[in-house]
């Protein structure tokens, strides 16, 4: 693989953008190189290899049933936390019943703490996420039916 020299003054644009934006994802390329800067992370490839010509899928996936009703999900890559402190009392617990717009947990993503709001009104039914583990945009967190 060809040595990949990383622009900072690029990628340090790209974090810009992603902020000014509101973005999770920004993706970059020029000739055979590649950067994509993401909230928590920054991948970087070279050189980009031509797609394959045609390959038989060996089993059909059975289709996915998407997340489930009155999911939640990560709106960001970060380290999940179900407390403002360690040692305090969990935002929410199953059973709870929220409101829209109260906060359900928090996601640290480059060291600023962004809580996650309830999107609807109702009852906490499952709790998906460990705390002060990492999620992955998209994840499911919980789900409030």
């Amino acid at each position: 693989m060809p040595k990949f020299d990383v622009d900072e003054s690029l990628v340090r644009k790209l974090a810009g953008l992603l902020e000014q934006t509101g973005l999770t994802e920004i993706e970059f390329e020029a000739g055979e190189q590649r950067i994509r800067v993401t909230r928590g992370s920054t991948v970087v490839h070279a050189p980009v290899a031509a797609a394959p010509v045609a390959v038989a899928p060996a089993a059909t996936p059975a289709p996915s049933d998407g997340p489930p009703a009155g999911a939640v999900m990560s709106p960001m890559v970060g380290t999940a936390y179900a407390a403002a402190t360690p040692g305090s009392d969990a935002f929410v617990k199953v059973g709870d019943r929220v409101q829209k717009g109260q906060t359900l947990l928090i996601i640290e993503a480059m060291k600023v703490m962004n809580p996650i709001p309830a999107p609807h009104a109702g009852t906490v039914k499952e709790i998906l996420f460990d705390d002060g583990r990492p999620v992955e945009y998209g994840d499911v967190l919980m789900v409030v039916a």
